[in-house]
This record gives C-alpha cells, sequence and structure tokens, in this order.
C-alpha cells in the first residue's frame, strides 16, 4: 500500500518537460509496469507525463516515494552510466516520456541552463537518499542498543 503526498523534488520546470518530450518516446505503462529496475542498465531518464510512479530500494521501504505529473526520474544513473539504484514502478496507469541516455546527455551538453536545472534535481535526490540511509542506519544502531539492554537483564 502507497500512502502520502507525491514528492516534489525531481519536477522539471516546463522548459525542461518540453525539451525532454521534443526528443523522447512517449509511452504508456499500465498499473504496476515498471519503469526500470535496481541494477538494471541504464536506459535513460524517464518523464512522468501522468499517472504515478513509485521508486523503491528493495530492502528499505522508508525510501519508497509517490511520483506524478512533471517529475524527471532516473537521473543519477543517467548521468553516471552506471545501473538504476532504484526501481520505478507504475502504481496506476502512466503516460511517460522515455529520453535515451545519449539524447539526455546531448541535451544537457548543449543547454547548460537545463543541466544546471538536471543537476540541482540529482542534488536534492541525493540528498534525500542520504538523510533515510542516514536515519536508517540510527534506527538500526538504536534497535540494536535496545536489544543489548534487553540481554543484560
Amino acid at each position: 500500500m502507497y500512502v502520502g503526498e507525491p514528492s516534489q523534488i525531481l519536477q522539471a520546470s516546463d522548459l525542461l518537460k518540453a525539451c525532454l518530450a521534443e526528443i523522447g518516446e512517449k509511452k504508456h505503462f499500465s498499473g504496476a509496469a515498471i519503469l526500470f529496475n535496481e541494477d538494471g542498465d541504464n536506459a535513460g531518464v524517464f518523464l512522468v507525463v501522468g499517472g504515478t510512479v513509485c521508486m523503491s530500494v528493495k530492502g528499505l521501504p522508508s525510501l519508497d516515494r509517490l511520483f506524478c505529473g512533471g517529475s524527471v526520474l532516473g537521473l543519477p544513473s543517467s548521468f553516471t552510466g552506471r545501473p538504476y539504484t532504484l526501481t520505478a514502478t507504475a502504481i496506476i496507469e502512466a503516460d511517460i516520456v522515455h529520453v535515451a541516455r545519449e539524447a539526455f546527455l546531448l541535451l544537457m551538453l548543449e543547454r547548460p541552463d537545463l543541466c544546471c536545472e538536471a543537476t540541482e534535481m540529482l542534488g536534492r535526490e541525493m540528498a534525500f537518499i542520504q538523510s533515510a540511509l542516514t536515519e536508517r542506519q540510527r534506527q538500526a544502531a538504536s534497535a540494536r542498543t535496545s536489544c543489548g539492554d534487553v540481554a543484560a537483564v
């Protein structure tokens, strides 16, 4: 079950959305369809046009987030060329613009203003992930301490 408000940290400007739509391929995903998988080879970025997509990490439900229209998914992997670190799953039917990595990187090269916007979104995404991982480590340390106290009794 997915609860909560959709995240706004990966929202693109109207200009970035228009440029991605121009160079990308529009696709329709049914509910529960996977856009990309954690550890899967990079296939580029995905602009959510309509519908809702959940980004998740196996075994870390604290990182699960919902994204709606205007969100650009897959930025970290597309910039680095490394496998995706998250899984993106359509929660309900979703219209997506898929932009291949090469086309995305060419746009970033040709449009420094859009590259700046995308790297700012990337920074917000990385800050969220770091914060969530730190919180998870804190909770795990607290649970170990609590278990240690029980064992000592």
